[in-house]
C-alpha cells in the first residue's frame, strides 16, 4: 500500500512522462468535432481510420494559420504533446498546419475568394468604365522592378505626353499588404489621377500572395478612383483582380489599355477630318442646288408688272365693250319707244317722251362717263401700287441689293459682314462689286 498513488499523481507522472518523451510533433489528420468559440481558439478532434486525439490551437496560431479550417478537411500539423490533468486527458497544442494536398495560401486564396465574392466586391456592376484617356495615371508598384519599366517604355511609346505618378511599395513580403493599402490611400487624395493601377512581374503563389491579402482587395474596392489590377502574368490570378475595375493579364497589357496610340488617334482624326469635309461639300451643293430651284421659282418683278398692265387692258377693253352694248341696248329700247309713239301719234306725249328721252340721255351718259371715270382712277391707283411695290422702283431711287461673295447670300444686316468680305451690289442699271473695310450696327 506504500506506493499507492492518488488520481492527481498519477496523473501528474503520466504529463510529464508524456511532455518530456515526445518533444514536437508532425501528425497527419481529418479535421473533426470541429469547435470556434468567441475566445478565438480553435478545438477539434484529428482522427484517421482507427484512432483519434483531441487537438487545440490558441488565437496566435489561428491567426498566423492563413487559412480557415473546416470540418472533414485533412491537414499535417506541427505541435506538442499534452496532458490537460484536469480531466486527465492528453492532447497535441498546434501551432502549424497545412492542408494536405493544397497548400495553405491556396486554400486561403479560395476562402477568401468565396467570401469576398459572397460580399458583392466582384460584383461587375459596380465596376466603372477606365477613362478613355488620362491625364495622370498613379501606378502603385516597386519602382525597381520589370512591371515598372515595361509600363513606363510602352505607354512612352504610345501616348509620350502622358503623365505618371510612381507610389513605391514593396510588392512582396508580409510589409507588402500595409504598404499597397497605404499607397492606394494616397493616390486617392490627388485630384488629377485618373485611373491607378495596381502592378508586379511575375512570381510564385507566395510571391504573389501580398495581392491576396483582404486588406488589399478592400483598399481596392473603396477606391472612388477606378484601379486596373496587372499582377504577375496571364496565367496568374490574384484577389485584386478580381475586385478591380479592370484586370490586365501582365503590366504590360495594362500599359495598352489605359492609354490608347496616338498615331492611331491622329488617324481617326484625320479620317474623320476627311469624312466631315467630304460631307460639307455635299451639303454645300445640294444647297447650291435648292437656291437655284428657288431662284427658277421666283418670276422677275417685270413679268408680274406686264402681267397687270396686260390685265388692266383686258379690263379696259372689257369695260368699252359693257357700255357700247349697254349704249347698244338703251339706243334699241329708244328706237322701240319712237315707233311707239309714232304709232300713238298724240303730239304732247310726244313731247313729254322726247323730254324724258333727252332727260334719260343726259343721265345715261352722265353715269357711264362717271363710272368710267372711277373705273380709270382705279386702275390708275392699281398701277401706281404696283410701280411703287416693284424692287426696281426702290433701285431707281438710289437704293442697292447686296450679296454676299462668294456664295450670293443677301445682306440683311451689317452683323453678317466682317472687313475683307466681297459683295456685290445690284443698282437699277447694272451691278458692281466692293470690298467691305468696316461695319457698323447703327
Amino acid at each position: 500500500m506504500e506506493n499507492v498513488l492518488t488520481v492527481t499523481e498519477l496523473t501528474a507522472n503520466i504529463k510529464m512522462l508524456l511532455e518530456t518523451s515526445f518533444d514536437v510533433l508532425w501528425v497527419l489528420g481529418e479535421v473533426s468535432n470541429l469547435r470556434k468559440p468567441g475566445s478565438g481558439h480553435v478545438y477539434f478532434t484529428l482522427k484517421d481510420e482507427h484512432s483519434q486525439i483531441r487537438g487545440v490551437m490558441f488565437r496566435p496560431a489561428v491567426a498566423r494559420l492563413g487559412f480557415d479550417l473546416e470540418e472533414g478537411m485533412s491537414i499535417i500539423c506541427r505541435g506538442r504533446l499534452n496532458v490537460y490533468q484536469p480531466r486527465g486527458e492528453y492532447q497535441i497544442i498546434i501551432d502549424a498546419a497545412e492542408p494536405r494536398g493544397l497548400g495553405a495560401l491556396q486554400m486561403a486564396f479560395e476562402q477568401l475568394k468565396k467570401r469576398l465574392e459572397a460580399e458583392g466586391l466582384f460584383n461587375a456592376a459596380r465596376k466603372r468604365k477606365i477613362p478613355f484617356l488620362p491625364g495622370r495615371i498613379g501606378i502603385v508598384t516597386s519602382p525597381s522592378g520589370a512591371a515598372i519599366r515595361d509600363i513606363l517604355n510602352i505607354t512612352a511609346r504610345r501616348f509620350p505626353s502622358v503623365d505618371i505618378l510612381i507610389a513605391p511599395v514593396r510588392v512582396q513580403g508580409v510589409e507588402a499588404p500595409p504598404e499597397i493599402v497605404r499607397a492606394i490611400a494616397l493616390l486617392n487624395t490627388i485630384d488629377d489621377i485618373d485611373v491607378i493601377i495596381v502592378t508586379r512581374g511575375g512570381g510564385s503563389l507566395e510571391d504573389l500572395f501580398p495581392f491576396n491579402d483582404e486588406r488589399v482587395a478592400r483598399a481596392i474596392y473603396a477606391s472612388a478612383k477606378p484601379v486596373i489590377s496587372a499582377v504577375g502574368h496571364e496565367i496568374d490570378f490574384t484577389i485584386a483582380d478580381f475586385v478591380a475595375d479592370l484586370r490586365a493579364p501582365t503590366p504590360s497589357s495594362a500599359a495598352e489599355l489605359v492609354v490608347p496610340n496616338r498615331r492611331d488617334l491622329l488617324d481617326a482624326v484625320e479620317g474623320l477630318t476627311g469624312r466631315l469635309r467630304s460631307g460639307l461639300r455635299h451639303k454645300h451643293r445640294l444647297l447650291v442646288r435648292h437656291l437655284d430651284m428657288l431662284n427658277a421659282r421666283i418670276k422677275d418683278p417685270r413679268r408680274v408688272i406686264a402681267d397687270l398692265r396686260q390685265g388692266l387692258d383686258e379690263l379696259s377693253l372689257e369695260l368699252a365693250g359693257s357700255a357700247k352694248r349697254y349704249l347698244n341696248e338703251k339706243k334699241t329700247r329708244l328706237m322701240i319707244g319712237r315707233g311707239t309713239i309714232i304709232r300713238q301719234s298724240p303730239l304732247s306725249r310726244i313731247r313729254q317722251h322726247r323730254l324724258k328721252l333727252s332727260g334719260d340721255t343726259s343721265a345715261m351718259t352722265g353715269s357711264v362717263r362717271l363710272y368710267l371715270s372711277h373705273r380709270g382712277s382705279a386702275i390708275t391707283r392699281c398701277a401706281a401700287m404696283l410701280e411703287s411695290l416693284s424692287p426696281l422702283s426702290v433701285l431707281k431711287r438710289g437704293y442697292g441689293i447686296v450679296r454676299k461673295l462668294p456664295g450670293g447670300t443677301i445682306v440683311k444686316e451689317a452683323a453678317a459682314l466682317a472687313p475683307g468680305n466681297t459683295v456685290s451690289v445690284k443698282v437699277a442699271s447694272g451691278h458692281f462689286e466692293a470690298e467691305v473695310t468696316s461695319t457698323s450696327e447703327e
